[in-house]
């Protein structure tokens, strides 16, 4: 039985496995993660697997639909988002009716919160899996009755014949009377040591160069230490569909294991990236980890996403033990917006773990948001002369997006605020993400020129040029920042000339 792994192609390079999928304004790109754990599971339950990254590989659709005929795949796995469906359900279609043999199952986060609206709206599609879908792929293969399969979504009253005639896959799903039909909920994998190195499967079918951080060293990597995020942010995606809420966590064995693996064995990597939703929740777990890769005496530089709650003496452990970098969500200046998006953290903690970040000399990249439920003018102010108090070493200012499934998109929803739900519409020309909310105090157009604005404000003052050169002197932190602030210069001039363009 063979298995193809496609990360779908798309106009832009795209990052389906990032929270924030969009063409990306300094350099990044994910690795598929989701995916590639899979193949690993699979690969080791004896299913012969090959991962396809089209991305990377700039393929068109055609050249993907040359890809699956040539390997002759019996099921075809991969993601959709929601910036990106409209455009994967052509390619979808297209491979369909191309080689109707395979079987087409799709996971990720637009297919997981939206399962009935995406078997209608994409007939290619066999099957839906939802949230985490590891070994879901293999069960429902060798199942007899995919009823008993949990975490599926498909469709009934409708045999596959049925679309297999169509003359053209992409008619509405009208054209056939079918219904959808959901299997329970799969409970979150716990054993996550069960999951094999991700590290591995990226090596055997993956180009390291291709994928990057405009914050981190290259080649980088990313790895997963645990799932599932317990905290209650309103605007996050993630847990609403994926990893759900419910921590759980690699042992610190088998994480240090990976990291002394690609130490040993991918000597090319400069930066181990921990994927993890919030890689600190248990801190002790933290300090464990650090003490173990300091007794197996590795020296690695790793980076991860973290929240500002963070001790002294955790973030002192993390440097000895080769953290170069964290990634945190300051979000907003203003304590009463902090609370209302249920961010679970105060002005002072996030001061405070600033001021430690400097003292331990510890890079941090701190995420802001414009437009968050209970935001102003006043406050969005607030939260840029909050961004210059706290001066971490790599700034986003971003609008807050309300994808399906959060509580962000509920609140613009039930006011009015949303100025589209054509998903087709979420991404400019470009390839970014566009404003979708309009505020009392401010519509879309007003929201997008005051998040351009910020960033300008920021990255252009001399302060923080100044401040930046001194910083990096090290040539492999300068090569890095040059790399990521000329791709963000080009991305502004680029705009700037757009704009132009259309005030003629």
């Amino acid at each position: 039985m063979k298995i193809l792994f496609l990360n779908l192609p798309y106009e832009f390079n795209i990052s389906r496995a990032s929270r924030w999928p969009e063409k990306t304004k300094s350099g990044t790109l994910y690795y598929p993660y989701w995916l590639a754990y899979c193949v690993g599971v699979c690969e080791r339950e004896g299913f012969e697997c090959k991962l396809v990254d089209c991305i990377t590989k700039a393929y068109s659709i055609e050249d993907t639909v040359n890809e699956v005929k040539g390997y002759e795949p019996d099921y075809i796995m991969a993601e959709i988002t929601t910036p990106t469906c409209a455009y994967d359900y052509k390619v979808i279609n297209s491979i369909k009716e191309a080689y109707p043999k395979a079987k087409i199952m799709i996971g990720g986060t637009h297919a997981t919160i939206l399962p009935d609206a995406v078997l209608n709206e994409c007939l290619g599609i066999d099957y839906i899996l939802r949230q985490e879908y590891d070994y879901t792929v293999g069960e429902l293969i060798i199942s007899d009755d995919v009823s008993n399969v949990k975490g599926v979504s498909y469709r009934v009253n409708c045999d596959g014949d049925d679309i297999a005639a169509l003359d053209d896959v992409n008619l509405l799903a009208d054209s056939i009377d079918f219904a959808v039909k959901h299997t329970e909920d799969r409970e979150p994998l716990d054993d996550l040591d069960s999951l094999p190195y991700v590290s591995k499967v990226y090596e055997k079918y993956l180009n390291f160069d291709d994928y990057a951080y405009a914050f981190a060293q290259k080649p980088m990597i990313q790895i997963v230490s645990s799932r599932g995020c317990p905290n209650q942010c309103n605007f996050c995606s993630y847990p609403s569909t994926m990893g759900g809420r419910i921590y759980r966590t690699r042992s610190v064995s088998d994480l240090a294991d990976e990291f002394e693996y690609i130490l040993n064995e991918l000597p090319e990597i400069k930066e181990i990236f921990i994927e993890d939703d919030t890689f600190t929740v248990n801190q002790p777990r933290v300090i464990e980890f650090c003490d173990e890769i300091n007794r197996r005496g590795l020296e690695p530089v790793w980076s991860c996403n973290t929240r500002v709650d963070l001790t002294f003496e955790t973030m002192k452990k993390m440097k000895d033990a080769g953290c170069r970098l964290l990634v945190c969500g300051y979000e907003s200046g203003n304590q009463e917006v902090l609370n209302e998006i249920k961010k679970g953290i105060t002005l002072e903690q996030s001061k405070a773990f600033a001021e430690n970040a400097r003292k331990l000399d510890i890079k941090v990249f701190g995420c802001f948001m414009i437009g968050l439920t209970g935001d102003s003018l006043e406050t969005i102010d607030e939260t840029y002369k909050f961004a210059q108090s706290v001066y971490p070493d790599m700034c986003f200012f971003q609008q807050a997006v309300p994808f399906p499934g959060t509580g962000f998109y509920d609140w613009a929803k039930e006011n009015g605020y949303l100025i589209t739900e054509d998903y087709s519409k979420w991404l400019n020309d470009d390839g970014y993400l566009n404003c979708l909310v309009d505020y009392p105090y401010a519509d879309h157009r007003e929201i997008e020129k005051l998040r351009d604005n910020l960033m300008s404000k920021y990255y252009f003052s001399f302060a923080y040029i100044v401040k930046t050169f001194l910083a990096n002197l090290d040539w492999a932190e300068f090569r890095r920042v040059m790399r990521g602030g000329t791709q963000y210069i080009v991305f502004r001039v680029k705009k700037a000339l757009k704009r132009a363009d259309n005030l003629d």
